[in-house]
């Protein structure tokens, strides 16, 4: 060792130069020590390797576009082809003389084609050995012979090798292929005479426009290879795609290495082959490897090529092709013989003869099997769209039997629209064909590319199907298996949670309602519980004593009948639901309460129910926390199985703010009794009881516990109110009618005085004495606490409180308060010392969720004038300050009693406190008084709540509709309903939904999916669409939800059981001043990643191409990313509906772009040559 470290020491004093003279000291070739590779990608990487190995040093070319690529980092020289902009990204690597020109001026030996490119090119080839210059290939005029697919026909025919029929020439014209097809028929290919690699083909059927196919071809041909020379074959239907390997010397010397199946293709362009070919049969295989050594040898082929044969359901074989070139898959063929082609084709090129190479046919053998996969940048689930963009992650497969060959694939490299998409070849090998497949998947499972889409996920959906099992591929295969679409998705969750948290680092919380950052600075702490001995309670598991567990076992008619029976006080505990909404704007995270539910499942293991769900919190859980609510049902009634849970359901509504099909409700309630949810506490904003009697039945179908409700409106003991103790019995006796198992009362303004709690509620309990009392009220005006004291004396078995942080105000009264307000006549059965480290929790709780506090200062006993129910005050306070009326919210609260009267004096819940709530802003904002109001009606623009309200969307109110404002306010807009909204509405078509979905989603759609589009449609719409962008974060603790971390903080986020990333923000890269993006840095467990996030407050100019708009047939925009080649129409153009405009070139892969509509074209946006990005305008058609 110490030697070695001598040696690069020496007196050149440089690595490069020690590593040049170990060269010459091992040199194999001789003076012809210098290799040029005019080729990009994977392949010069591929041949330098070997090249290194036998100490040659090593050239490449580039192009300006490839100015980055690996290839140039991986050569001992690199130049570049041309100046920026002299030729295309695809014509660099075309230019002959340039490429001899360099070779000659830096002393190259050798020049290796690859493949693709000029591999193929007779003229390369003739002028590089003209230029004395050895060419690793076979010589230009076998190139000539077979490298022309036409030539090598009639070369397979007069060896009597079978070929497919074809045209015995090149086609040129469109002409000469309808006389074919009108010889032989359809199906037929129309195939490139030069290059290969899927381009310059199409396959034609009966009814296919032939002539654009030619067209295509011939342009694309011409676009890859530089020859745009076609002919034409008979197509034949599930045949097998079996190539062999061959190498012949100077001496006319040719051996095989045997053949790979490459019957996986798409596009013609293959996309897994194996070697050999499992189950073909024995003589079939010995007569496809004579006939492939046959052709050569009649051609002196010298150095390496491929004879690619058709094999039909007969076992019959047919020449098709030789390919005068390395090919894309040799590897599988290296990994089974021992064999470097590579190497063997170098030192051919230099004179070697195989027998010197110790490769003659009987030394040549293989051993196992290898299967190689093509990983691209494409999307399968786009039609194997190209996908272009920065690769922000790269970690490849490794271990024992897996080889990579790689290009471009490492972190930060830009995937262009201008070649080919090929990230890296895997190759895998094992003793059988099912071991080389088992280690395939999991090769290919260790990948982690992101950035960009790969075809990763169908890979590994066709390495796993039954018919590559068995080996029984055709090439037709994968258009042929619409099965293999059904893929497993990388979710990608952790680069997509570090492009959240670094949106957040640049732009800040975009979180609406938030203002400023959480107070809560560490972590929370979970409550300890002690027992009675002052022992830790063993908290591993959640308790299993509860209430619920008499619902589970025996049904809701004996849980209401046990809880009647119960001797003391119940309460509810609303901190999960409504406490929150009323106080922090509903903003409370999953996290927040899982963190706390096994320790609550303890501590009010006597509670009657927990509210946690229905309601506001179901839609903003997606539309401001991104989280799905049945998701937080279901893992909430995981770690709290003892304690019943209750919903808010709005009757006819369900969970939404108008009416639905009434088969949407009985589906919703079912979804919810499935997942969870225990009691539905079932109400109707305007007490309507038909519309509340849709939500009962729902309820009782789904096997729930039902409370039918009443809404409590204003101050009872007020003789001018008409909601008065005979309206709320009269309620309730047609609520009792409807089958209710519990009576509910709900008081959402908090208007319920404890006088009018003793005498409503002694009135029900003697009107109905079997039934069980709910009430529920909110701590407005600070009387809630004597309220529920009053209501638990009166007869109600159970009342609604708060955890003491989350209480009072517009929340519910304190649960500690009402407890010892209870004590020593009616107890709760619940542990107070329990109670209070539960609530430890909660102060902190309130000190995280700071920055959504309506910094309301104390009660409101205004709320007896102005009405205004607890969650709405919040909110109305912070729409207000949306809308600029924060400084006018004394006002606002005026023209909120104002509105109530206009509007026939409301029961005030969600959705009717909507509509007085946005009735009053909209009379502050155009300064209209009550008067102005009624006398206008018929010209003001009043909001579509309001409109809905008088309509009749929203049920009929007690009393009847305002008139005249009705009348005038709908006049020339809305026609009255006369009748239940849901009664008028078609039923959801649940399967058509289901089916919408999995279409526009793909994966896995849940019924509670279906159940979440049908309430929100464009919430849950909105929904998916951010959490495709940035993942789950219900994971993410919400102190990073909020707020970006410190520099250099680490932090930790487990996304599921088990998996868990360790997080650090390293820095914030300068804004690019033409982008307006920046660079965030992080460490993710332990290695570098970055996102680009645009900065939002950045101001800079750049041109952009307009969208297309994809809902208008009339904008034609680009399907992907690529480069305009050709502009079919112009300005003023009248087209019909398919007709081409333009052709777009992506990859290689040309595609027409098609007209949606039939018009003229008012407005051309591109020209030959434009690069386009994936639905950028094309042009715009106007029908005529």
């Amino acid at each position: 060792m110490s030697g070695a470290v001598e040696y690069l020491t020496a007196s050149d004093n440089t690595a490069f130069a020690a590593m040049q003279r170990m060269r010459e000291q091992t040199a194999v070739l001789g003076p012809m020590n210098k290799i040029l590779v005019a080729n990009r990608g994977e392949i010069p990487i591929r041949i330098f390797r070997t090249a290194h190995e036998l100490s040659m040093q090593t050239v490449a070319i580039f192009s300006y576009e490839d100015r980055l690529s690996m290839h140039r980092q991986k050569a001992d020289e690199a130049y570049v082809i041309g100046k920026r902009g002299q030729y295309t990204p695809v014509q660099s690597y075309l230019q002959i003389d340039e490429i001899i020109k360099i070779a000659k001026d830096h002393n190259v030996s050798m020049i290796h084609p690859g493949y693709g490119f000029l591999s193929e090119n007779a003229e390369f080839a003739r002028k590089v050995e003209e230029a004395g210059i050895a060419w690793v290939g076979p010589p230009h005029h076998v190139i000539d012979a077979l490298g022309d697919k036409v030539s090598a026909r009639k070369i397979a025919i007069e060896n009597n090798v079978p070929v497919v029929p074809g045209t015995p020439g090149p086609v040129e014209d469109v002409k000469d292929a309808l006389d074919f097809v009108k010889e032989y028929g359809y199906p037929v290919i129309i195939k490139a005479a030069f290059g290969g690699g899927g381009r310059g083909m199409r396959v034609v059927r009966e009814g296919d426009d032939i002539k654009d196919a030619f067209e295509r071809a011939s342009s694309e041909a011409k676009s890859a290879f530089g020859n745009g020379t076609v002919f034409i074959e008979r197509f034949l239907d599930k045949p097998k795609h079996i190539e062999v390997q061959l190498l012949g010397d100077a001496e006319g010397n040719v051996v095989h290495f045997f053949e790979r199946d490459c019957s996986v293709q798409r596009r013609h362009q293959k996309v897994v082959e194996m070697a050999p070919a499992k189950d073909l049969p024995k003589e079939v295989r010995d007569s496809i490897l004579k006939d492939a050594v046959k052709l050569a040898s009649s051609v002196k082929y010298r150095n390496a090529g491929t004879a690619e044969f058709l094999v039909d359901n007969q076992n019959r074989h047919y020449f098709i092709e030789i390919n005068p070139r390395i090919q894309v898959e040799h590897t599988i063929t290296e990994e089974i013989t021992g064999v470097d082609i590579v190497a063997a084709q170098i030192q051919i090129a230099a004179g070697a003869l195989l027998s010197q190479l110790g490769l003659t046919q009987d030394r040549i053998t293989y051993r196992g099997f290898a299967i190689q996969c093509r990983i691209t940048t494409e999307d399968p689930s786009k039609n194997f769209q190209p996908d272009t963009g920065k690769i922000e992650v790269y970690r490849s497969s490794g271990g024992n039997g897996v080889r990579l060959d790689g290009g471009n694939g490492f972190a930060g490299s830009i995937i262009s629209p201008f070649y080919d998409s090929m990230l890296v070849k895997c190759t895998c090998s094992g003793a059988t064909f099912e071991i080389a497949r088992r280690k395939m998947i999991r090769a290919l499972i260790e990948f982690r590319i992101r950035g960009v889409k790969t075809n990763i996920p169908f890979l590994l959906a066709l390495l796993t199907h039954e018919t590559f099992v068995k080996g029984d591929c055709w090439t037709t295969f994968i258009d042929d298996t619409p099965s293999l679409f059904h893929m497993m998705v990388s979710q990608n969750r952790a680069q997509k949670l570090l492009a959240y948290l670094g949106d957040v680092a640049v732009n800040g919380s975009s979180i609406k309602g938030q203002i400023g950052e959480p107070k809560l600075k560490t972590e929370a702490t979970v409550p300890i519980l002690k027992d009675a001995s002052g022992n830790v309670m063993n908290m591993n598991t959640p308790c299993q004593v509860g209430w619920r567990n008499i619902f589970v076992k025996d049904g809701p008619e004996a849980f209401a009948k046990a809880v009647r029976a119960h001797t003391g006080a119940l309460i509810m505990d609303t901190t999960w639901r409504d406490a929150h909404q009323s106080l922090l704007a509903t903003r409370v995270r999953t996290v927040d309460l899982l963190n706390v539910a096994i320790p609550t499942s303890y501590a009010y293991s006597n509670a009657f129910a927990l509210e946690c769900w229905g309601g506001a919190t179901f839609d903003v859980a997606m539309r401001f926390l991104y989280e799905d609510p049945w998701d937080r049902l279901r893992k909430m009634r995981k770690l709290v199985p003892n304690i019943p849970f209750q919903m808010l359901l709005r009757g006819a509504n369900g969970v939404a703010y108008s009416s639905l099909p009434d088969n949407a409700i009985d589906h919703f309630c079912q979804q919810a009794k499935d997942n969870g949810v225990d009691i539905f506490r079932v109400f109707d904003a305007l007490n309507d009881l038909e519309q509340l009697e849709v939500g009962v039945s729902a309820a009782r179908k789904a096997g729930g516990i039902v409370e039918a409700t009443v809404c409590y409106s204003g101050d009872m003991l007020n003789p001018k109110k008409k909601y008065n103790l005979e309206y709320y019995l009269n309620v309730i006796d047609e609520i009792v009618k409807m089958g209710t198992h519990i009576i509910g009362i709900k008081d959402m303004a908090g208007t319920m005085k404890p006088q009018a709690a003793t005498i409503l509620i002694g009135a029900v309990r003697k009107r109905y004495p079997e039934i069980p009392i709910h009430v529920h009220t909110h701590d407005s005006a600070g009387t809630g606490v004597a309220s529920m004291a009053a209501a638990a004396e009166a007869g109600a078995d159970v009342v609604d409180v708060a955890t003491n942080s989350m209480s009072g105000m517009t929340s519910q009264p304190s649960i500690s308060a009402l407890i010892a307000t209870l004590q020593g006549t009616l107890d709760t059965g619940l542990n107070e010392d329990h109670i209070r480290e539960i609530d430890s929790y909660w102060a902190q709780m309130r000190l995280l969720y700071s920055v959504f506090e309506a910094d309301l200062k104390g009660p409101d006993p205004e709320v007896y004038q102005h009405e205004i129910p607890g969650g709405q005050l919040t909110n109305l306070l912070f729409q207000a300050q949306q809308v600029g009326l924060g400084e006018q919210w004394a006002e606002t609260k005026r023209a909120y009693v104002e509105a109530n009267m206009l509007l026939g004096d409301l029961v005030k819940v969600t959705p009717t406190s909507k509509v007085v709530g946005d009735l009053a802003q909209f009379m502050v904002s155009n300064k209209l008084t009550s008067k102005d109001v009624e006398e206008r009606a018929g010209e003001l623009d009043f909001p579509d709540s309001v409109l809905d309200f008088l309509q009749g969307m929203i049920g009929q109110p007690y009393g009847g509709f305002p008139e005249p404002l009705r009348t005038n306010a709908l006049k020339g807009k809305r026609e009255k309903l006369t009748e239940r909204p849901g009664k008028s509405l078609p039923p959801v078509d649940f399967v058509a939904v289901r089916k919408m979905l999995e279409e526009k989603y793909g994966g896995t759609i849940r019924e509670t999916d279906v159940a979440s589009y049908v309430m929100y449609p464009k919430v849950y719409e909105a929904y998916r669409k951010f959490r495709s962008q940035y993942s789950d974060l219900s994971v993410l603790p919400t102190r990073y939800f909020l707020t970006r971390p410190a520099i250099n903080e680490e932090f930790s986020v487990e996304i599921e059981m088990g998996k868990t990333l360790i997080i650090k923000l390293l820095a914030i890269g300068p804004l690019s001043t033409t982008t307006g993006q920046r660079e965030v840095f992080f460490e993710l467990n332990g290695e570098i990643r970055q996102v680009t996030v645009d900065d939002k407050n950045a101001s800079v100019e750049s041109i952009s191409r307009r969208k297309a708009d994809a809902s208008s047939p009339a904008q034609v925009g680009a399907p992907m990313a690529g480069v305009i080649i050709e502009v079919r129409v112009k300005d003023n153009s009248i087209v019909k509906k398919g007709d081409p405009v333009a052709v777009l070139s992506a990859m290689k892969m040309e595609m027409v772009i098609s007209a949606q509509t039939s018009g003229k074209v008012t407005e051309m946006s591109v020209r030959e040559g434009d690069s386009v990005d994936g639905s950028d305008l094309i042009c715009i058609i106007a029908k005529e």
